[in-house]
């Protein structure tokens, strides 16, 4: 299934029915028709938001559905009772930019140099992406940034398309092969696409024009015994390290 928040990563709120709401810790796991918030996955991490007035700190994708935790000790909601979603706008686009600036980051550094990122981590503070490589130069870091930044001012645009397991051209659309799907994902698959430079299948949320990065900073890299880890900034995140 794709949900409400992967059609429009700038939706920011939705009405929809629940489908079942059960007992879960210190609180309760609800289900939705659909969602606005994004679940956990492909290496981003889950939306924060709301449902009316309780706060929602969590959401899970297993296999074509979301849960939801909210806090409480009474059922907060009865199956069918129609609720409005709403998202934690400043988190879901800090979230965009820095999953739309790993996917650039990535298909610049596998370009110019040949270098495959076998995994990638937003974190709270920063993020990185684990290159397949034992060294990464200051030279090449250079030039990835400032391609990067050249792309962000030329407003190069992003776009999603959905489709089917078995549609001919999601092979063909494909430049760039996913690390693997979960198992237990089925139906339609979304691709990213960054317009001249790649196409990935990928879950997560994303901006609509790499001018909504802002730019791209990178901080350092951690070199191990096979890989290097490129710590990196995009958009607020760089701003805010300059304040």
């Amino acid at each position: 299934m794709v949900f409400k928040c992967q059609e429009d990563s700038f939706l920011t709120e939705f009405r929809s029915r629940v489908v079942s709401c059960e007992p879960e810790g210190t609180g309760y796991q609800i289900i939705f028709e659909d969602t606005v918030l994004f679940p956990e996955g492909g290496g981003q991490p889950t939306d924060h938001g709301w449902v009316d007035d309780l706060p929602v700190k969590s959401v899970i994708r297993k296999g074509p559905t979301a849960i939801h935790f909210v806090e409480g000790t009474s059922a907060p909601f009865q199956p069918g009772q129609e609720v409005r979603q709403r998202v934690d706008w400043e988190r879901r686009f800090d979230h965009m930019q820095q999953h739309s600036g790993q996917h650039l980051i990535t298909a610049i550094f596998d370009r110019e140099f040949g270098v495959n990122t076998k995994s990638w981590w937003l974190g709270t503070e920063d993020s990185y992406v684990d290159l397949d490589t034992k060294d990464v130069t200051r030279e090449q870091l250079d030039k990835v940034e400032r391609i990067c930044n050249q792309l962000i001012v030329d407003c190069t645009a992003v776009s999603v398309a959905v489709y089917q397991p078995d549609d001919p051209a999601l092979k063909s659309d494909v430049t760039r092969a996913t690390r693997g799907l979960p198992e237990d994902v089925s139906g339609p698959l979304r691709v990213v696409t960054i317009d001249g430079i790649e196409s990935n299948m990928c879950c997560g949320t994303h901006v609509r024009n790499l001018a909504q990065l802002q730019t791209v900073k990178f901080l350092n890299v951690e070199k191990g015994k096979a890989k290097c880890l490129v710590h990196f900034l995009v958009g607020g995140r760089v701003l805010r390290k300059l304040t």
